[in-house]
């Protein structure tokens, strides 16, 4: 017994900093955002709560529902163009590239971390503008007869996007191959499966779980990002991190901004319990 109370007291101990950090700089800050989520604005000042009228104004009012919207869509986009992108990529890598230069590969692929994130959206707007590289290009080879407009468009928000997402993917999904045993291979293409076969029914469900992993992180990253879609997508198509800004930095509403923050917590929470029940569901 007075093992057992020795170890409980042991991994109390253990526990009790993370907890103690989780509690302070997680769950009251939450909490706190919650409360204010539920007051209301009154002129310049915070009414106290409890008041839904925020969460309504939400989902009723167009501008609002659409942020929602927009952000889900440019979210699902992203995603999905980026993992169809960085499995190619991460698979080349893994399978195709040299053990001696694999290193090296690596270190491209991942370059552009280094480069802060701000400087990188800005080097896209130059980029993608009406004068930019890509423009200047297609109307010299005569493809375009005038410039077409790309920047503050969603295209330049999902581009920015995927570019720094397909990095993010290729990792988490060649971390996942490289564990994966040869064996695989070979014993299914002794059984007479070809190359295309081998991938599709044996390696891909194989590296899903580090596809799901990423997948999961980009959806985070991609809906709660402010900078991308503020220097790339400009103010057409406003998302709920551009939404929360507005309503901090010129109405001063901070209870709406808070139920914006609340509600885009929700999803990312939702959308972590749906990737949680597929990755258990795929190790049963």
């Amino acid at each position: 017994m007075r093992i057992e109370t020795r170890e409980r007291r042991l991994g109390a101990a253990l526990v009790a900093p993370a907890l103690i950090w989780t509690v302070a700089f997680f769950v009251l800050p939450f909490a706190a955002m919650v409360w204010m989520s539920l007051a209301h604005l009154d002129g310049r000042m915070v009414v106290p709560g409890p008041d839904m009228g925020n969460y309504l104004r939400i989902f009723t009012e167009p501008s609002l529902r659409r942020g929602i919207w927009v952000s889900l869509q440019i979210t699902a986009i992203v995603t999905v163009i980026s993992v169809l992108l960085a499995w190619p990529l991460a698979w080349i890598i893994a399978m195709r590239v040299p053990p001696q230069w694999r290193r090296l590969a690596l270190l491209l692929a991942v370059l552009p971390f280094w480069t802060s994130y701000v400087v990188r959206s800005y080097s896209w707007a130059l980029v993608l503008g009406e004068r930019g590289v890509v423009m200047n290009a297609l109307t010299g080879i005569g493809l375009l007869s005038e410039p077409v407009q790309i920047m503050a468009t969603r295209s330049a928000t999902v581009i920015g996007f995927v570019h720094f997402f397909v990095m993010l993917l290729t990792l988490t999904i060649y971390a996942n191959l490289v564990q994966l045993s040869p064996n695989y291979a070979r014993a299914a293409e002794d059984l007479g499966a070809s190359r295309f076969q081998v991938i599709r029914l044996v390696i891909l469900p194989l590296t899903l779980p580090g596809v799901v992993t990423g997948a999961f992180l980009t959806f985070v990253l991609c809906i709660g990002d402010y900078i991308t879609p503020q220097i790339l997508g400009g103010n057409n198509e406003l998302t709920v991190p551009q939404l929360i800004m507005l309503q901090l930095g010129r109405r001063g509403d901070y209870p709406m901004a808070s139920a914006l923050a609340v509600v885009l917590m929700a999803i990312v929470t939702l959308a972590y319990a749906a990737c949680a029940r597929w990755l258990r569901m795929d190790r049963l």
